[in-house]
């Protein structure tokens, strides 16, 4: 906290606080007959993330890169980004998606949460498929009481963890407020053994009081199966 009184530290239970969180960011192209020398690329550059072969393109591919840094995403990314192989293909900026870890305040291991747990999840090569898309509230949920949000998150966090907890669907969710070209509040990325699970949990979750009533938007949704995974460090 700053002499201001404003705090933007991310905060878990028990009073635990860090000033650490991920951003992660998925960009997608098309033109991309081969991934291989793709995949040559990322090894070289030692960079983290996931390589995906767009399963509704079959010239298209997407990079999931990660760094607590975010001016890494203007320089170390820019410069991988900006030579061959990747310069040769059409960005597809309409599927860009770019958010930041966060704390709800009940985390009982605040920086596993924000910084771990999000790399186990989508490194993980028994989970190779991944759906993910921003979406956007509607305005009437910020004038709910805090008790009815509450509620209103329990009830789709429940559903959520149901998902994981039979290994079916594992998520990873960021917050994307003032990141987003389209003004999206969060992303959420869905990663699994299996795609079907995937997309039986996003038409679950529409009969939620979340999605049913207070979302404003949903999409575009990127539906991708792994080329490549860095090793976890």
């Amino acid at each position: 906290m700053d002499g201001s009184g404003v705090d933007v530290r991310e905060k878990g239970a028990n009073q635990q606080v860090s000033e650490r969180r991920l951003f992660m960011q998925l960009q997608v192209w098309t033109g991309c007959p081969d991934g291989k020398p793709l995949v040559r690329a990322m090894e070289r550059s030692r960079i983290e993330g996931v390589l995906y072969h767009d399963v509704k393109d079959p010239a298209g591919v997407a990079l999931l890169a990660f760094h607590e840094d975010p001016a890494f995403f203007a320089s170390t990314l820019r410069e991988l980004l900006a030579a061959e192989p990747f310069a040769s293909l059409r960005h597809r900026p309409e599927l860009t998606m770019l958010g930041r870890t966060y704390a709800s305040g009940f985390e009982p291991d605040l920086e596993d949460w924000l910084l771990a747990r999000p790399r186990r999840t989508v490194l993980n090569p028994a989970w190779p498929w991944g759906i993910w898309y921003p979406l956007r509230r509607a305005g009437a949920f910020a004038r709910l009481t805090p008790q009815e949000q509450g509620a209103i998150i329990r009830e789709h966090g429940t559903m959520g963890r149901a998902y994981g907890d039979a290994d079916l669907a594992h998520d990873v969710r960021l917050a994307c407020h003032g990141l987003d070209i389209h003004d999206n509040d969060f992303v959420i990325g869905l990663v699994g053994r299996a795609l079907h699970p995937l997309s039986h949990l996003v038409q679950a979750m529409r009969r939620t009081g979340q999605t049913s009533q207070y979302l404003e938007s949903l999409g575009p949704f990127f539906v991708g199966h792994v080329l490549w995974q860095s090793p976890l460090r």
